[in-house]
């Protein structure tokens, strides 16, 4: 659990960091080290659907967010700075690193189920749910909300990146 506390104060230094900096893509990159995190978190919770899913949003959001600040003057690289930048990001770096493989390093073996409930539903899959698919009986009957939750949220970044990157803009009401 010291791991999670510390992914935990990770994220929260990094969202202070989002608010409290000068230019927009420095909170850009800082809200999107949170969501890193939060991807880290599920991984050490051993959620990894969670986890890809919030990595699917997290760098969709990212794209969009730095696609809208990009514009925006960069004081940092203007000023000559360019050294805090690049040790920032290689603090950055090296800090996810960290977390990527600790989180990576509490991941099971592969095929050997730790709960109780996996066995449950590999051996009982058939007779509880009656479809004849193995994968078709978790994801519909067992795990049906978590499904339902997991598409939705990726239906929602689909249609807030196609309704960033659209061509096309509104018309102006005619009085």
């Amino acid at each position: 659990m010291l791991e999670l506390q510390l992914l935990l104060l990770f994220m929260i230094s990094a969202a202070i960091i989002a608010v409290e900096a000068k230019d927009m893509i420095s909170s850009v990159i800082a809200l999107g080290t949170v969501g890193i995190g939060l991807c880290l978190g599920f991984l050490l919770l051993k959620a990894p659907d969670l986890a890809i899913t919030q990595l699917v949003a997290e760098i969709l959001c990212l794209i969009i967010l730095i696609r809208a600040t990009l514009k925006q003057d960069l004081p940092l690289v203007r000023d000559g700075r360019w050294f805090f930048n690049t040790f920032s990001t290689l603090c950055f770096i090296v800090i996810f690193l960290i977390f990527v493989f600790l989180a990576l390093k509490e991941i099971s073996v592969f095929g050997n189920p730790e709960m109780k409930i996996a066995k449950e539903i590999l051996t009982g899959s058939l007779d509880k749910t009656g479809a004849t698919n193995f994968i078709t009986s978790v994801i519909l009957d067992f795990r049906a909300y978590d499904t339902l939750g997991e598409a939705t949220i990726l239906f929602a970044a689909v249609i807030g990146v196609a309704a960033v990157m659209r061509k096309i803009g509104r018309n102006k009401p005619r009085a």
